[in-house]
């Protein structure tokens, strides 16, 4: 019998790690009502800590992934998965705005960004040749099946035992990943006397001269002089702005607003969730076999569509064509990443995972914006229609920019180092 190779196990204790990460970033919009109701707090301001925390997790990831470098992916992935669970069930006791914002918005965001998508990109980096589309696909779904867990069982505390009980719950399962990385998640092929999955030889180590900081942000320097980082950045920003900034933060209250009870709309949110995992998946097949360039533009206009639609689609009660938009948008909602995050391996080669580290910064940057503006624009006009009439025309221009990249398809330029594989 063939021994399993034991890239295939790295990436399920990193599959379970963004599962445990998923849990506290599934609960915002769960909780925005009744935090508004128990502290009466606008929902501007709950958004507000919101955006800081995914803000935090998308500045994060850059240095996250050069930490990883430094210091190991283990060990950081440790102490982030401690921090998620430190701010969360520290949340029982704030009485105060500015509470929320530290431990909700900071030492959550923190935490999360530290097992962000820059992760994911490192692990299938170090660990595989072949099938990295694939693997990248099914570790980003990781996040979807945390929403698919967390997000029902989350309605349902807040509901029966009020929003606490749904804090120290994303508190502990985050709290139980923390043995099983500390045991089998290890850093490099070689420390298991292996190569990479499909590679042919043994690669060399990464060696980093410097500070974390001074790898990210020389990272950054040197993707800033390539134009395809910018068309990447903001098309991700964009994607950001229509996923965890729109419909993942507001789209329970929007349901809300038109007569739906909170579990239901979670329990569509979790179907999104479901819908991802199969999308991510086949995007990551998809992108080991299409142009990346092509695949981004099509989902970016697909999404555009769709949100187009939304306004029309809530009711009271949940309808077949809001069933329909749920199964594409869970198709579409983070297959961007398969596509996004090979084509940081194209462009920045061994400097990939950190310069996509600054990509998914941008998706959290246009995340932040949304969630912090359509909760002030609920506020101001009273619904949400125009945040979707915006979102979807936006989503059509992230298309548009994703086409762009096929001018670069020839001759790809190349950053100026920032730290490779010692030879």
């Amino acid at each position: 019998m063939k021994r399993l190779h034991p890239a295939w196990l790295v990436a399920a204790v990193a599959f379970v790690a963004l599962v445990g990460a998923a849990g506290f970033r599934a609960t915002p919009g769960v909780m925005l009502h009744p935090l508004h109701e128990e502290f009466g707090w606008s929902l501007g301001t709950i958004s507000l800590a919101v955006s800081i925390n995914l803000l935090l997790f998308g500045l994060t990831a850059p240095f996250a992934a050069a930490l990883m470098e430094r210091f190991g992916i283990r060990r950081v992935v440790a102490y982030a998965l401690l921090l998620v669970s430190a701010g969360s069930g520290l949340t029982v006791f704030m009485r105060h705005s500015w509470e929320l914002i530290a431990l909700w918005g900071v030492l959550v965001g923190l935490g999360t960004g530290s097992m962000a998508l820059a992760f994911v990109a490192t692990i299938t980096g170090r660990w595989f040749v072949k099938r990295r589309g694939l693997v990248t696909g099914i570790l980003t779904a990781g996040g979807a099946a945390g929403q698919l867990v967390f997000l029902p069982v989350l309605a349902l505390l807040v509901e029966a035992r009020g929003w606490r009980a749904a804090a120290l719950t994303v508190a502990f399962a985050a709290l139980l990943v923390v043995p099983l990385v500390l045991w089998r998640l290890r850093d490099n092929p070689a420390d298991l006397g292996v190569t990479a999955y499909g590679a042919t030889d043994a690669s060399p180590p990464v060696v980093v001269s410097g500070g974390a900081a001074r790898r990210a942000l020389g990272a950054l320097r040197g993707a800033a002089r390539v134009p395809a980082f910018w068309l990447l950045a903001g098309g991700f920003a964009i994607c950001g702005a229509t996923t965890n900034g729109l419909i993942g933060t507001h789209f329970i209250p929007a349901a809300h607003d038109h007569g739906m009870t909170e579990p239901v709309a979670a329990s569509l949110l979790a179907l999104i969730g479901l819908f991802d995992i199969v999308g991510t998946i086949a995007s990551g097949w998809l992108t080991d076999r299409m142009d990346s360039r092509v695949l981004l533009g099509w989902y970016y206009a697909l999404r555009g569509l769709s949100l187009l639609v939304l306004p029309v689609l809530f009711a009271a009660t949940v309808r077949p064509s809001m069933l329909v938009f749920i199964l594409f948008y869970g198709l579409d909602w983070v297959a961007t990443v398969p596509p996004t995050v090979a084509l940081c391996r194209e462009y920045f080669g061994a400097a990939g995972p950190v310069v996509f580290g600054w990509v998914f910064a941008s998706h959290q940057f246009g995340a932040a914006i949304a969630a912090t503006t359509t909760g002030l624009l609920r506020d101001r006009i009273g619904n949400y229609d125009l945040a979707w009439y915006i979102a979807g025309g936006l989503s059509i221009g992230a298309a548009a920019l994703s086409l762009l990249l096929l001018r670069t398809r020839r001759g790809v330029a190349t950053p100026a180092p920032v730290a490779v594989p010692a030879v």
